[in-house]
Parts: structure tokens; sequence; C-alpha cells
């Protein structure tokens, strides 16, 4: 496979359960700490480099993606994430604690969307996907992952009378 490589592909299902990790907000060097949970832990917030105690979040995300000759395995960082979600990793973690059920429904809301990837090699020799450098929907009627979200959380307040909980 060549270093880029352009692949219309399908999107198969997204991976969530660790699908963020903590950054210092000015330098946006990786904090240490749990950073498999997507939680703040004032304990290790604090950034080595630029002695920030802000952080924030960014996404990586695994995804199983179908093209015309294979499936595959890749791994999408934050920019590329920000666009089929439409929001921060700092934003799709709260709104996702507010409402439990939203993040299992994901899978449901990308199913079968046409992408077009740009695929890279990673620089890390250790690592074992393939890194989404720059995603395009194909579908014209495409809405970012938190807006076709809120909207299904706010039909079922309101079906429900209240908030969208996991109960």
């Amino acid at each position: 496979m060549e270093a880029d490589q352009t692949v219309l592909c399908q999107l198969l299902a997204v991976d969530l359960s660790d699908y963020c990790y903590r950054v210092c907000s000015r330098c946006e060097r990786v904090l240490p700490g749990d950073n498999s949970k997507c939680v703040f832990s004032s304990a290790s917030s604090l950034c080595k480099f630029c002695q920030s105690n802000e952080p924030k979040l960014l996404y990586r995300v695994l995804m199983s993606v179908v093209t015309d000759t294979s499936v595959k395995t890749v791994i999408c960082f934050d920019r590329a994430a920000t666009v089929l979600f439409g929001c921060s990793a700092d934003e799709f973690f709260h709104f996702t604690k507010l409402n439990p059920k939203a993040a299992s429904m994901v899978n449901q809301v990308f199913d079968g969307e046409m992408l077009r990837m740009t695929l890279t090699r990673p620089k890390n020799l250790n690592a074992q996907h393939m890194r989404v450098t720059s995603v395009v929907p194909l579908r014209s009627g495409f809405q970012p992952a938190i807006v076709t979200l809120r909207q299904l959380c706010c039909t079922k307040s309101a079906s429900l009378g209240g908030l969208f909980y996991n109960k």
C-alpha cells in the first residue's frame, strides 16, 4: 500500500469503548494517567511541558470500513473524527454523560454511511491501524452524529415527558 491512499468506503462499525484521550489544552501534548476512560483527573492534569492545568479531550476512534476489495480497521483522530461527529470530543463526552444511550446509538447513525477517506500509514511502526487523515461524507443529506443524536434524544425526551436517560 502506498503512503497515502484515497478510498471510497462504507462505514460498518464504530468502536466507542475507548474513543478519546486527554491532552493539555495549551500545547496538546498527551497527559499522563489513565487515558483509556476519557475522564478528567485533577491529580494528573498538570502538563509537565507548559505547566498548564487545563486538560481537554481529543478523539481517537476505531472504525471498521469496507472498500471494494477489503474490510479494514482504521483509526480516526481528532480532526477527521470531528467531521463525522460534528463536535469536539469534550462536547460529545458530556453529551453521552447526559444521554447514556447516545454512545450506543452512534453505530445506528453511521450504519452504511458512504465516505471518501484518505488513509496513511502510521508514523509509529508499532501501530497496527491505518490513519484516517481526511474524511468526506458522500451522501448529500449527511448530518454529523451529534445533530442526529440530539434530534433522536429530543424526540425520545418529548415522547417520554422527560430527559433521555438510560433506566
